[in-house]
């Protein structure tokens, strides 16, 4: 069987950029939203995304943008739309007027917002599952934590899916096995602190995966 595929979200560096292509990532995030550490301009984006070779997804992570953000992430180079804070009618707009895939991330911690989480994904092509964000955080996700993973065990989405929250070089190979999601993601599970990602994380993130 071969091995999950997986993202590493939040690159904003050269380096990190290179070492997320070296390890094998199928995609990478690039962060639009101000408030997060993570976050690029679509100008350093599309600086980053001339680095890349063919063949690899370049998601941008959109927190409810509006038009006219979607539209210059498009023209950096961005061939996925990774959207927070939207539901059906957005997901089917996008995906109408640009013709690219759009995942609907939900934040998840009981049983009854795995459920909710579907309904608003509607026509997405990939339901991203993240651990729900405190009522005071800042960010709807990267906040490094996980939700209960044996939810999914008896509950899992019909439909493609992906996992996040919490994810780390230590952790996601157990995810792996119990979720058997379509995709992981990782952001801060293989960081030296908030935004700045290490690269020899981000090797051994990729490791586990494929050892998982």
């Amino acid at each position: 069987m071969s091995a999950t595929p997986f993202k590493i979200c939040g690159i904003s560096t050269p380096e990190t950029l290179d070492a997320a292509v070296a390890s094998g990532a199928a995609h990478i995030g690039f962060n639009f939203f101000p408030p997060s550490p993570r976050a690029v301009t679509p100008d350093a984006a599309a600086a980053l995304i001339g680095r890349m070779p063919a063949g690899i997804g370049r998601v941008a992570v959109l927190v409810a943008p509006d038009d006219a953000l979607v539209t210059a992430v498009i023209a950096a180079g961005c061939t996925h739309l990774q959207l927070h804070g939207a539901g059906p009618e957005r997901v089917a707009q996008l995906q109408s007027r640009h013709g690219l895939p759009v995942w609907l991330a939900a934040g998840v911690k009981t049983r009854a917002d795995i459920a909710d989480a579907q309904k608003a994904a509607g026509p997405a092509d990939l339901l991203l599952l993240d651990a729900k964000a405190p009522n005071d955080a800042p960010l709807p996700g990267g906040n490094g934590l996980a939700f209960d993973w044996r939810l999914l065990a008896s509950n899992r989405p019909q439909r493609r899916f992906g996992l996040a929250g919490g994810l780390t070089p230590d952790t996601v190979a157990e995810a792996i096995r119990l979720v058997q999601p379509a995709l992981v993601d990782v952001a801060s599970g293989v960081e030296e602190s908030a935004g700045v990602k290490s690269v020899e994380k981000i090797m051994a993130f990729a490791h586990a995966v494929r050892s998982a």
